[in-house]
Formats: structure tokens, C-alpha cells, sequence
């Protein structure tokens, strides 16, 4: 199932807490991610702030709407399903929430089990109605992380270990997370229509709503590891009525380029700064492929090479049509002319294409 963006080369920038925190003196306490109110006068404050830097450029569209907001799109952070699933959660003023590990004795099922019962969920989803009814609707969704992010969360590193030793009863514990994850973003998709903008935010750029699963720890497993556990379910999610996509922020998609190829309809692809893009396309040629470039060398670079690396990532993707950008995590270390740079090298390639 092929999407399409509403522009060519769709651009979205996410920054991070302590960036937002020196510019806003906004807090990421809890109340932050659960309080109705401060859901949708922070969202809203982070617009507003957009748009005077950056309105120019298209962002900040929604300074002058309160939107009700159910997670935070303008973060790259995923907790809740962590926390539901009995990790300690730590909030912090200018930070992201960190997950502790919780560092299960083996591979036990019962903490995806009681994920809903649990006191985070119903503090969600108390936000949740509560924006319902005073505004009638929620927006937005909240990052659901990944399977093999979260078994990671509950087991620690000996889950690599279950996963070379005991096939059958890591398929169970991965089957146990799935579960959570699909009624999770069930509810996602039945109460506002998305579930993947907080995962990466040029999700709201397409013409359908994306099921974009993240798989930031498959750097960390071998493509035989990837087939046997964590290909089954993203086939599977793959046929649903939502197209589905991978988020994957390593730096090394391309190693696992012919097993994405394998998925039918694969509709996006999130890939991560140092990832051969060229190689990507040719296994994905009709798969919209997200390019995330490196937070820390948009920093540390000059606006020329930050134009330099905008123009030559974009080129090897090589279809327009099927491309985004995006950098995430940017810190209060980089100058607002160098994101000015990822928009002038935008504009300079469209002008290239005569688009």
C-alpha cells in the first residue's frame, strides 16, 4: 500500500527536552505527559514557538488551535508501554523520561498481561477522556517503542541470550508484547485516527495514517535473529486496512534492506543517518523512505555542509515523491542557521527538479 506525501520532500524537525526547556522554561515532569491541560497548553506553546523561528518554512501550523493532544508529538520518547508493562519511568525537568530497566529473572508473560490494569494506562486513559470531553476529540497519538525495544526493557541484555538459547519460549514472551502493542495502538487508531506521529512526525504528511513500528535495537541483532523473531509480526501487521512502517534510527538499515524488501507493501521506512540510501532504494523502490539526519552533525557543521549532506542523502533516494526528511533529538547546541540550511538545501533541490 503505496502513501504519498502532501508536498515533495516533507520536512519535520523534533527537538530535544533541553533544548525546548532553554527556550520555553516548559518542564518534562509528569504532568507534562498526563495532565489534560498542560497536554494541550505545552503542545500548543511548542507551536507557537515553531512558527516564530521557523513559520516560514511551513512549521508552527497549529499555533492558534488547541489541540487535544493524547502524547507528545513534538518529543522522540518512548515510555508508556515500558512503564505499563512494570518498568520504573523517571521524568525529568529538562529530559526525556527514562525507562529503568526492569531486569526480569526470565521471560515471564504476565507483566503484558496486567499492562492495562495497570496505574500508567489508567492514568492515560483517564487524559485521554478527560480531553474527550471538554474538547470533544483527541489528536495526536503516543510513542508504542517496538517489540524487541521493550522485551529489551523488561529482560535487560540477557534477552539476546533467551533468543540463541530458547526459541520457543522467547516467541512466547515477543507474542506477549505484541499483544499489548496491538491493542494499544488499537485504541490509538479508534480514538483519533494515528498512532505514529509521536514516532516520527512526517507520518502527518502522508495521505493515510502509518503503523510505524520501531526497531531502533535491530542494530543489535544479527538479519537471521530479525527473520525469526521479529519478521513474522511485522508481515503480519503488514496486512492490515493501516499501511505499516519500520522506524529503524541505526546506523545501519542497509544491512537489513533485503528482509524489509520482503514485506509486502512496506509503506515507509524511518532510516537512520548513516544508512546507504541508495542501497535502501533499490531493494524499496516504491517505499517512502524517511531520512533522518544525525542531530550531532547538524550541530557540529556549517550551514553549507549541512546543505551539502541534505543534497546528497536526497539524491540517492532518488524518487522525490517517496522522500522526507527529518532530524530529531536536535539539542541547544545547534544554531537556528543550520536548521534554516535543511530547509534552503529543500527548496534548492526542488528548484533543481522544477517541482
Amino acid at each position: 500500500m503505496k502513501v504519498h506525501a502532501d508536498e515533495l520532500l516533507p520536512v519535520e524537525l523534533v527537538f530535544s527536552p533541553q533544548w525546548w526547556h532553554r527556550q520555553t522554561g516548559i518542564t518534562f515532569d509528569r504532568d507534562f505527559f498526563f495532565h489534560p491541560a498542560r497536554r494541550v497548553e505545552d503542545e500548543r506553546k511548542m507551536e507557537k514557538l515553531l512558527y516564530e523561528k521557523w513559520g516560514r518554512y511551513g512549521l508552527g501550523r497549529d499555533r492558534d488551535t488547541n489541540r487535544p493532544e493524547q502524547g507528545a508529538v513534538h518529543l522522540a520518547s518512548g515510555y508508556l508501554l515500558s512503564e505499563m508493562m512494570g518498568c520504573r519511568v523517571e521524568y525529568h525537568e529538562a529530559a526525556p523520561p527514562q525507562v529503568i530497566c526492569r531486569y526480569m529473572d526470565e521471560m515471564d508473560c504476565r507483566p503484558a498481561e496486567g499492562a492495562f490494569e495497570s496505574d500508567p494506562f489508567r492514568a492515560f486513559s483517564d487524559m485521554r477522556e478527560k480531553l474527550k470531553t471538554k474538547y470533544g476529540r483527541v489528536t495526536g497519538d503516543v510513542n508504542w517503542s517496538g517489540i524487541l525495544n521493550l522485551a529489551i526493557d523488561l529482560r535487560g541484555p540477557e534477552i539476546f541470550e533467551d533468543m540463541a538459547e530458547d526459541h520457543e519460549k522467547s516467541e512466547t514472551f515477543f507474542n506477549s508484547i505484541a499483544a499489548v502493542i496491538e491493542k494499544f495502538t488499537g485504541g490509538l487508531q479508534e480514538n483519533a485516527n494515528s498512532t505514529s506521529v509521536s514516532v516520527n512526525r512526517n507520518v502527518v504528511h502522508l495521505d493515510k495514517p502509518v503503523l510505524l513500528h520501531s526497531e531502533c535495537s535491530l542494530t543489535m541483532i544479527s538479519e537471521d535473529m530479525y527473520r525469526e523473531y521479529i519478521l513474522p509480526h511485522d508481515l503480519r501487521w503488514s496486512q492490515k486496512d493501516v499501511p505499516f512502517g519500520i522506524h529503524y534510527c541505526g546506523p545501519d538499515p542497509h544491512r537489513f534492506a533485503a528482509a524489509f524488501a520482503e514485506i509486502p507493501g512496506l509503506s515507509f521506512l524511518d532510516l537512520g543517518y548513516g544508512g546507504d540510501v541508495a542501497v535502501i532504494r533499490r531493494y524499496l523502490p516504491d517505499t517512502f523512505l524517511n531520512i533522518r539526519l544525525s542531530p550531532v552533525e547538524i550541530a557540529r557543521s556549517g550551514p553549507a555542509e549541512v546543505r551539502e549532506t541534505v543534497t546528497r542523502l536526497v539524491r540517492q533516494s532518488a524518487d522525490y515523491g517517496l522522500t522526507g526528511i527529518c532530524c530529531i533529538n536536535m539539542d541547544d547546541t545547534v544554531k537556528d542557521e543550520n536548521v534554516d540550511a535543511i530547509f534552503e538545501a529543500r527548496k534548492e533541490l526542488l528548484e533543481e527538479a522544477g517541482a
